[in-house]
């Protein structure tokens, strides 16, 4: 019989994903597995939960937002078993990215029907992001204004989640208007750039800005590079036509923004700078190194998300 954890976050999203675990487990045993389930009390705590269900399952299913799976995502790389995202969090832009119904109270059975869908669907290698001493990610690894506003936001209780958007931006149009961005040297692979940026994020997959922005239209999640976006600037007038220009998607042709693809990337600046991976703060640091560890990571792909992949070798065939 195969076997599969159930990591959840409580605290997550507008609404808890409790009193639902009972049936997410029951849409697996109706396709002949058997679960068990786990509440997680912080980001540490899922990642160490991830880490003991690595081998001893056949999957983990994660149901939180962004950070939750960034964090389930940490503790499964380079193991065998089968990561499978049940997006129940504020913004789950993996789910976006993935096109899959988010859990609300409009939409209950989503949990249940995403975990139907994906225990069923093909599973896939994909690649990972490693960051200094070997931090994963799975998203994003952002530097500058979004860490700075990500930080800022801090733990929100249950009632300020359905004001995420709005209150994200905010904060970072408050953060701007008292900063004047980082003078960064850039190393990508053989590519050496240097100036004055509001952000730079590298990312893994398509989707930013929670979601609102397609960031990088072409990316693969398999492919072994990533891509390093860089966002000029020094005011709150560079950051609202950044944000605006993510919105329309004229990023990909505007001249305050670069992108480069790499392999390896060291980044440096002239003073200490925040930093966030999936969505959650890290330690600040005056310089970050980012690796892709390629196809580091199993998941499970639906057939409808196909597009994603160089690669459609189905790990399961």
């Amino acid at each position: 019989m195969r076997e599969a954890l159930i990591i959840f976050n409580p605290a997550a999203g507008r609404f808890s994903s409790r009193p639902f675990i009972g049936g997410v487990i029951n849409a697996l045993e109706r396709l002949g597995w058997r679960a068990d389930a786990e509440a997680t009390r912080s980001g540490a705590h899922t990642v160490e939960l991830a880490k003991q269900a690595a081998g001893r399952y056949e999957a983990v299913f994660a149901i939180g937002g962004d950070g939750t799976i960034g964090q389930a995502a940490s503790g499964l790389i380079g193991s065998e078993t089968t990561l499978g995202v049940l997006p129940g969090g504020t913004q789950n832009v993996w789910g976006r990215e993935l096109n899959l119904p988010v859990f609300s109270w409009w939409n209950w059975k989503a949990l249940k029907e995403n975990a139907l869908l994906l225990a069923d669907s093909p599973v896939y290698k994909i690649d990972m992001g490693l960051c200094n001493n070997g931090l994963p990610f799975l998203m994003w690894a952002g530097l500058g204004l979004d860490a700075m506003a990500i930080s800022a936001i801090g733990d929100r209780v249950r009632l300020e989640k359905f004001f995420a958007v709005p209150e994200y931006a905010a904060v970072t149009l408050w953060k701007v208007s008292q900063w004047n961005g980082l003078r960064l040297r850039v190393w990508a692979d053989d590519e050496e750039v240097e100036g004055r940026y509001l952000l730079g994020v590298a990312n893994n997959i398509r989707h930013y800005m929670g979601g609102l922005a397609n960031l990088s239209p072409n990316a693969f999640v398999d492919d072994g590079l990533m891509d390093f976006w860089l966002f000029s600037g020094q005011n709150l007038g560079d950051a609202l036509r950044h944000a605006y220009d993510l919105w329309q998607g004229r990023h990909l042709s505007s001249n305050g923004t670069r992108r480069i693809p790499f392999r390896t990337l060291r980044v440096e600046a002239e003073a200490p700078f925040m930093v966030q991976f999936d969505g959650d703060p890290a330690p600040t640091a005056q310089k970050v190194e980012i690796k892709v560890a390629p196809r580091a990571l199993k998941v499970f792909i639906p057939p409808h998300a196909l597009h994603l992949l160089q690669n459609r070798f189905s790990e399961s065939k």
